[in-house]
């Protein structure tokens, strides 16, 4: 049974990938799972300095979900490189770095240190973090501005780009062509929904940002629909994200059109998600009598 799919030119032995920022650089679930069963894994957001993240409280469960105002934190590029990547060299599995910014100079130089690597695959430019007063969102919720810093990232690397898009914006479909036109080789998407949680003894936020990321099962069928939206307007590759919890909503992401899924917010339930969804999707497909999960991405029936 043939679980490979191609992203962006990148194989990769299967389609399930860990999200940016709930997997850290792999090491904290290394112990726990095989860090070589999975397609790829995408470490948590690197900035071009350390960034010290928002204020506690930053994160509060929710129904059937979680709301995070972490921030990126993160002790920098250079400190990932020196200290984590040498780790990951040691796995047989695909590598995606997640890249953030406050300028588009920043990114740009992000990019430029982690394309010198030999680990790193892919570079996922993160375009839509919600929990950064500058930056993030103020790239990601426009088409132009998304257009401008992809193209210019672009420019000074030779690793496949991969655009994580925002849900929070007017058009997710005009917003993924925009990042398509300017030279994105993929597209990833949903990132978290703004979101807030009151504490109703004290009438205080539950996070001290007041707003943070909503994520989970919660956001599923939102995040499926603009996968599904953005499949049918782009013609490169898209890693569909946003709730998956087992294999059947992996498979949901994949027949809507896209070619991988991430997995992210189930990975803090149980760490052993990504492994049972791969299992997961060998069952769909025997089920189904299909042997290639190819068969399965763009099965969807509107009609």
């Amino acid at each position: 049974m043939d679980l490979s799919v191609k992203i962006a030119g990148l194989k990769l032995k299967n389609p399930v990938i860990t999200a940016s920022g709930t997997f850290g650089s792999g090491r904290e679930y290394s112990q726990l799972i095989d860090l070589n069963k999975l397609g790829a894994i995408t470490v948590k957001g690197l900035s071009l300095n350390p960034w010290e993240g928002n204020p506690y409280p930053r994160a509060t469960e929710t129904s059937c979900g979680m709301l995070n105002s972490i921030g990126l934190q993160n002790k920098g590029v250079k400190d990932f490189i020196d200290n984590e990547l040498p780790f990951l060299e040691s796995f047989n599995t695909c590598v995606i770095a997640n890249i953030v910014g406050k300028t588009v100079q920043e990114y740009i130089d992000v990019a430029k240190e982690l394309s010198k690597t030999k680990k790193i695959d892919a570079l996922e430019l993160n375009i839509s973090c919600p929990n950064i007063k500058e930056g993030g969102i103020s790239f990601g919720s426009d088409s132009d501005s998304a257009a401008r810093l992809t193209s210019a990232v672009k420019e000074k690397t030779d690793l496949p780009l991969i655009v994580k898009l925002t849900p929070n914006c007017a058009d997710i479909a005009a917003l993924a062509k925009s990042v398509e036109l300017a030279g994105a080789d993929a597209i990833s998407l949903v990132n978290t929904f703004l979101g807030m949680a009151i504490d109703i003894d004290t009438a205080k936020p539950k996070l001290a940002n007041i707003v943070g990321g909503l994520s989970g099962p919660a956001i599923k069928p939102i995040a499926l629909r603009m996968v599904w939206q953005v499949c049918k307007e782009v013609d490169i590759d898209v890693i569909g994200m946003g709730g998956i919890a087992n294999a059947n909503d992996a498979a949901e992401f994949l027949m809507v059109g896209a070619k991988a899924v991430a997995v992210g917010t189930a990975n803090f339930s149980d760490p052993q998600t990504t492994i049972d969804i791969i299992k997961g999707l060998k069952i769909i497909l025997k089920s189904k009598e299909m042997t290639d999960i190819k068969e399965l991405i763009g099965s969807f029936n509107a009609r």
